[in-house]
């Protein structure tokens, strides 16, 4: 009798246990549910940090590794002109030579990566600020109609040229997605250090088009292993600040 109530006590525990840990698993589902950053993202995080900080030995580096996983030429040649409107042009040429540089090395080594398709040609008789105002409506998910103030208001050319250049322009060339495109920017920014309110400004609209906090906390780690914790720990503060916001 007791060798069938030990029995009974252990199938019982055992039943528990599984539960237990049938319970966690949902639980890891439930959470883990959110997708990473993938393999194309994470070296467009990386390739924007090292272009923005002017690191070329790094960004060498980072460019073997984005076309491994995949980018095309043509990709990598976007985000480095897409750069080029927050870390300026000698940063962006200077990432576009060191990309030459690294496809010809590896064209000599046998390697033929894809080049990937051209950008669509934009409608050049259409108005670029109203153009710009809907992207920026887009990607805001905020009218651009409301009274300008800020440095908006203080250098009202500046308004024009980011409507009718950057989210005109630039966000309106369709081989980055607009997710790819602000995981450039705000990895770029991060890296820079002392933009932090435009940081936060990209970081509130990457939430508004999809990308989660948890992508964005991905982010920051890759900051913190590849540029450093200084630029990591900043941007979380940043990401805090993003959140609150939206709360």
């Amino acid at each position: 009798m007791h060798i069938y109530l030990r029995k009974i006590i252990a199938l019982v525990a055992c039943l528990a246990f599984q539960l237990s840990d049938t319970t966690d698993l949902f639980a890891q589902t439930a959470t883990g549910s959110v997708p990473a950053l993938n393999a194309k993202e994470e070296s467009i995080v990386t390739i924007s940090a090292f272009t923005a900080q002017g690191d070329l030995e790094q960004l060498q580096i980072a460019l073997n590794n984005g076309l491994d996983a995949g980018l095309t030429i043509n990709e990598i040649k976007e985000v480095l002109v897409h750069l080029y409107a927050y870390c300026g042009f000698p940063r962006s040429i200077r990432g576009l030579q060191t990309l030459m540089t690294v496809v010809e090395d590896r064209q000599a080594q046998g390697i033929q990566d894809e080049v990937g398709r051209e950008a669509t040609p934009q409608d050049e008789g259409e108005d670029k600020y109203e153009k710009g105002k809907q992207v920026l409506e887009e990607l805001t998910g905020q009218s651009q109609d409301l009274p300008k103030k800020g440095y908006a208001a203080f250098s009202p050319i500046i308004e024009v040229f980011l409507k009718e250049h950057l989210f005109a322009d630039i966000f309106g060339r369709d081989i980055l997605t607009y997710a790819q495109r602000e995981i450039a920017t705000i990895s770029a920014l991060i890296s820079m250090g002392g933009v932090e309110p435009m940081a936060e400004g990209h970081m509130g609209i990457a939430l508004n088009i999809g990308i989660t906090e948890t992508q964005l906390e991905q982010l920051l780690s890759l900051i913190e292993e590849h540029v450093g914790q200084a630029q990591a720990e900043a941007g979380r503060q940043v990401l805090s600040q993003a959140m609150s916001s939206r709360k």
